[in-house]
């Protein structure tokens, strides 16, 4: 059996940077996990004595504090800086970006529509730069814009993880009814290149491993888009959950990962494969 990486696939630069920040700050503690990868934490948590603080009660005066790759709430940062505390600000530039956006449109009267999931740590930090927190609305799809009251001016942005082509139906139903909008694409460019070339090749695999972490909003984006044209997909966080008879009668399996997903894993579910097709 043939085993073919995705053109495109893996740590995205966002990841890549918060990965970089966190090992030049050993002993520092995040605020959140770092990015959506429990073994890539518990490296840096062994490797670097990175800690991990989930509220902010659990930052202690005089930590240097590490910001996650989502980036957190602006109050929540706002009470960081008052703190006793050294802050270092690893929230992905591509996510600082709608952030802006939503600051911006808010101030200037527009309503602001952020197409994302709710309890996403990235959208829960975009809305929270609303300047009026009634003008700012999270929809997962275009039905839910029906009774929302949205004034004749909207923007609108999305998550950096979601499909364009689900962002573009939000659009599309918001031209309908509205005079003005002010559509801000703000999907990051590395999901488009990993959902592109693992598509690509799940159309030629007849079995698709698709690694990252199973809370990875980017990660399942990329097993669903598999899924479409490969009935043999499966979505894993490392290669311990691999099953022999996946393989079984198979020619070509295709690889794709996570934008949180580092090398040496993706290198682990390789070799794993490789003893079970012997």
């Amino acid at each position: 059996m043939k085993i073919q990486l995705a053109s495109s696939y893996g740590f995205c630069f966002g990841v890549k940077r918060a990965i970089e920040i966190a090992e030049e700050h050993r002993g520092a503690v995040t605020y959140g996990p770092l990015i959506h990868n429990k073994d890539e934490i518990d490296r840096l948590k062994n490797g670097f004595n990175i800690g991990l603080a989930r509220k902010l009660d659990d930052i202690q005066e005089k930590d240097t504090v590490v910001i996650r790759t989502h980036g957190i709430p602006k109050d929540e940062l706002k009470q960081l800086k008052v703190q006793d505390t050294k802050i270092i600000d690893a929230t992905c530039p591509y996510v600082t970006t709608p952030q802006h956006i939503v600051a911006k449109m808010s101030s200037e009267g527009y309503s602001v529509v952020i197409f994302g999931d709710e309890e996403h740590p990235e959208i829960k930090g975009v809305v929270s730069y609303a300047e009026n927190p009634e003008d700012a609305f999270i929809v997962l799809t275009s039905e839910e814009l029906e009774d929302l009251p949205l004034k004749a001016k909207v923007a609108v942005v999305s998550q950096t993880t979601k499909k364009p082509e689900d962002f573009a139906k939000i659009v599309t139903e918001l031209m309908k009814s509205r005079k003005e909008v002010r559509v801000f694409n703000t999907i990051c460019n590395a999901t488009f290149e990993n959902q592109d070339a693992a598509a690509d090749l799940a159309k030629e695999a007849d079995v698709m491993i698709v690694i990252g972490g199973k809370h990875s909003s980017n990660t399942k984006q990329l097993h669903s888009i598999c899924q479409r044209y490969c009935d043999d997909s499966y979505l894993i966080e490392n290669e311990s959950e691999l099953q022999p008879e996946w393989f079984d009668g198979k020619k070509l399996c295709g690889i794709s990962a996570g934008a949180s997903t580092p090398d040496w894993i993706v290198q682990n579910v390789i070799e794993k494969i490789e003893e079970m097709v012997k």
